[in-house]
């Protein structure tokens, strides 16, 4: 049985989101109808807008989803009527990595997350006249009051946590954690650098704290989220304005240069910078999502000794790794919390706004 359903919806690039009503289908065997209770604005969600990743217009994009299920399909096990969830990426569950238990590199990622179809190339929503609408952003498109979600994208909730706190585990502050504690496995009495200090960063800056590194490195241009970077467990703060950044990481690791990196901005000139400013045989992560004409000379890692990767959702199993960073967050250990800023769906523009100013680190939509 079709639902209707109120979302925001993106119409091109650099467009406004515009709210519509669409009409989702019905729900196949192993998916779930679920009623959005709030959802994480992700920069993931601002690259398709902007462009810098590819969309299918018209679009439903959101992709931090947390509700309740409303509807099962006939071959879900795991989940009933009623039970609270998060929604995390998709993976089509039997290709060669995901077998291997590296789902955030399934095959067929590209298509079940940013293309926006299952895995037979159906969509999961129309426009409410019947005409395109590109949906399942992400296994999901959660910009809206319901979603279609896989059982495979689901993670339950105990129903004593909020659900408007658990939406961003789902990617941005999964990442951040992940790339730390899974891609890096960073190691006790180690030093670490994080180049960008939003939410995916943040949360790279208090997993680094939890699994004990003694020296992190918060490096941004904007002075309150460094200062909310040192509140969170950075041990120093380096203005990425200055000309001098790679000089003071250096000075601060005794001239050796930090052990590990993460940069969460795409932006070649940090990227640059985190290379130069870590020592031989480290381990860089790369996160950020750059501009499509983005590139680094190959002179910066041939021969350098170093070790780049382009971490993807942090190389979690959601199932396994949301869970522990509730139980992180419940012993004191992971207060992501204090990242969250919540808003009214209604007023998604106003969270953008904020996003790129600084002024929100991580907004969460609220749904009416």
């Amino acid at each position: 049985m079709s639902t209707s359903a109120h979302a925001a919806v993106l119409h091109g690039v650099n467009s406004d989101f515009v709210f519509e009503d669409i009409t989702l289908g019905d729900i196949r065997p192993s998916e779930m109808l679920v009623k959005i209770v709030a959802t994480g604005l992700c920069h993931t969600d601002l690259a398709v807008q902007h462009g810098d990743l590819p969309g299918v217009f018209p679009q439903v994009l959101g992709h931090e989803g947390a509700g309740i299920v409303e509807q099962v399909g006939s071959s879900v096990t795991d989940f009933a009527v009623g039970d609270h969830i998060a929604v995390s990426f998709a993976a089509c569950g039997h290709c060669a990595n995901c077998l291997a238990g590296r789902e955030a590199y399934c095959l067929k990622f590209l298509q079940l997350n940013i293309a926006g179809t299952r895995e037979d190339g159906t969509g999961t929503m129309t426009a409410a006249d019947g005409g395109p609408m590109t949906g399942s952003f992400f296994g999901q498109s959660s910009f809206a009051t319901h979603a279609i979600v896989s059982e495979r994208n689901a993670v339950k909730i105990a129903d004593d946590i909020s659900l408007e706190l658990v939406g961003p585990l789902g990617c941005g502050i999964q990442t951040g954690a992940g790339t730390v504690l899974n891609s890096l496995n960073i190691s006790t009495g180690t030093s670490i650098v994080v180049s960008g200090t939003g939410a995916v960063g943040l949360s790279a800056i208090m997993a680094a704290k939890a699994a004990g590194a003694t020296t992190i490195i918060a490096v941004d241009v904007i002075q309150e989220r460094l200062d909310f970077a040192l509140k969170l467990g950075a041990t120093h703060a380096i203005d990425g304005k200055s000309d001098d950044v790679v000089e003071q990481i250096q000075k601060i690791t005794d001239g050796l240069g930090a052990a590990y990196g993460v940069d969460t901005t795409g932006v070649p000139a940090v990227v640059t910078n985190l290379i130069n400013a870590t020592r031989f045989g480290a381990q860089i992560a790369l996160v950020g999502v750059p501009k499509a004409t983005a590139t680094l000379p190959l002179g910066l890692v041939s021969g350098a000794g170093k070790t780049l990767i382009g971490a993807v959702e942090g190389d979690s199993v959601p199932q396994n790794f949301i869970p522990r960073l509730l139980s992180m967050y419940q012993a004191g250990t992971f207060p992501f919390d204090q990242l969250i800023t919540t808003y009214p769906f209604d007023q998604i523009e106003k969270a953008i706004a904020d996003t790129a100013s600084g002024a929100a680190v991580k907004a969460v939509l609220v749904m009416p």
